[in-house]
């Protein structure tokens, strides 16, 4: 079976089943300007769980925030391509910035 293909700007040959499984969503942690990939999906519904999980353990956590005087993370949701992620890309644990680990 052949696949459809798409010509690229740049003259290169991508077939559209490619281009389609290249697109993930990423869950995007952001404190003041720094940001970082949290964890990416092939879904938008599956992101927007896991981003919603996320923002409830901020909210378990806030009591501590506050004291500790700790950055509370933003979490968003947006598309990337694979090809974009950073080299050595990892997962961030969703509490990961309670013990520094955001960048």
């Amino acid at each position: 079976m052949s696949h459809p293909i798409q010509e690229q700007p740049q003259g290169q040959v991508l077939r559209l089943s490619q281009a389609r499984d290249d697109k993930l969503w990423a869950v995007v942690a952001s404190i003041g300007r720094k940001t970082r990939i949290a964890e990416i999906y092939p879904s938008r519904a599956a992101a927007d769980a896991d981003r919603n999980w996320r923002e409830q353990q901020v909210r378990a956590y806030a009591g501590f925030l506050r004291s500790s005087s700790m950055p509370v993370p933003n979490y968003s949701v947006s598309p990337v391509r694979r090809a974009d992620l950073p080299h050595r890309w990892k997962p961030l644990p969703a509490l990961g910035f309670l013990r520094g680990q955001f960048i």
